[in-house]
């Protein structure tokens, strides 16, 4: 006689499951994922506010694979025409200022007043494994779900100040898209902000009271580029630390130059998560905007913009054209074994492999 098995551990037959999708419908998917969208159907529907569309193009921009760089250069060649009609807004601040809630609070603001949001914000990535949580969408669930809101993660990788690189040219696409109000998120790690920077028509900093970096946080290169300081989570029993942080930092901000169109950075306290201030902060960016647009400002701003990131394009592209050279891929690896065996300098190599 068998004896039957009793133990917990034992292995039973499970729950077959159930078939959700005919083997029609599984081929017809199949056979989508497998075609290629054309370049003038992916503008004909960007240009239409297609958000699916928008998603992909973008996608497309961020790839390194030459046949997408090629379709998405044909894309933003026919999409720059209707673009450049977007306010471009760009946000720092260190980790735990509350950038995402201060963005949700913002973009709900605009988008109440009819403005169509675009957000590209640059998640941090990893260093060791390049990878990137991509979490903003779960951070802002409003303006996710805002119609008139579109929300763009992108790893920020090794670009300079923590913007993906190819963050302009997803402007661009926004723009065409439909999209009146461009924000940018930047990482906040303390780095050269330059880059987010020399995108944006207006360029806020978030500052927290009470974290004892009042004066501190003053740096020379951060509150040069900023037009203005905006002190977060000034709520409950942070309120006054908030106001006489703005006292601080005004004192501060006297101390620097006004700027070329004769700008004062103002500061200006906020509860993003109170939804209070954020009605003054729209108000301070709107009279900043007509004012530089009254005069030849904003256009040459915009002007010089376009020439930083003409000579930054070169840059990355001749970098991008040496390290792909096969020849300086095999010479690369030999100079580099010289190096470590005390047989060259790094100097010498670099001229050597520069010569090829």
């Amino acid at each position: 006689m068998i004896k039957k098995n009793k133990s917990a551990l034992s292995e039973k037959d499970g729950v077959s499951q159930p078939e959700t999708t005919s083997k029609k419908s599984a081929q017809k998917i199949k056979l989508n994922r497998r075609k290629q969208t054309s370049a003038n159907e992916f503008i004909k529907n960007i240009l239409a506010g297609d958000i699916t569309f928008l998603s992909r193009a973008i996608t497309l921009i961020e790839s390194t694979n030459p046949k997408h760089q090629k379709k998405a250069n044909e894309i933003l060649d026919a999409c720059l025409p209707h673009a450049n009609n977007s306010v471009r807004i760009g946000i720092t601040g260190v980790p735990g200022v509350g950038k995402s809630t201060f963005i949700e609070s913002f973009g709900k603001h605009l988008t109440s007043l009819g403005k169509k949001v675009a957000v590209l914000a640059v998640d941090p990535s990893s260093s060791i494994n390049k990878g990137s949580i991509l979490g903003d969408k779960t951070r802002m669930e409003e303006l996710v779900t805002d119609k008139n809101a579109f929300i763009r993660p992108s790893p920020s990788g090794t670009s300079l100040g923590g913007v993906a690189q190819k963050t302009r040219e997803s402007i661009i696409l926004c723009e065409a898209a439909g999209f009146d109000s461009i924000i940018i998120e930047t990482v906040g790690v303390g780095q050269s902000e330059t880059a987010v920077h020399s995108m944006v028509d207006f360029f806020l900093l978030l500052k927290l009271a009470g974290a004892g970096d009042e004066l501190q946080g003053i740096k020379r290169g951060i509150i040069e580029m900023a037009d203005a300081i905006v002190i977060n989570k000034a709520d409950g029993d942070n309120a006054k630390n908030a106001k006489i942080a703005k006292v601080e930092f005004t004192r501060a901000l006297h101390l620097y130059p006004p700027k070329e169109n004769g700008w004062v950075p103002k500061v200006l306290v906020a509860s993003a998560l109170k939804h209070q201030g954020i009605d003054n902060i729209y108000k301070m960016i709107n009279d900043y905007i007509s004012e530089a647009k009254s005069t030849s400002f904003f256009k040459s701003k915009r002007n010089i913009q376009n020439k930083y990131w003409l000579l930054e394009t070169i840059n990355q592209q001749l970098k991008a054209n040496f390290y792909n050279n096969p020849e300086v891929s095999k010479l690369l690896s030999t100079e580099i074994s010289k190096l470590e065996n005390g047989k060259t300098s790094p100097f010498s190599a670099a001229k050597r492999l520069l010569n090829i």
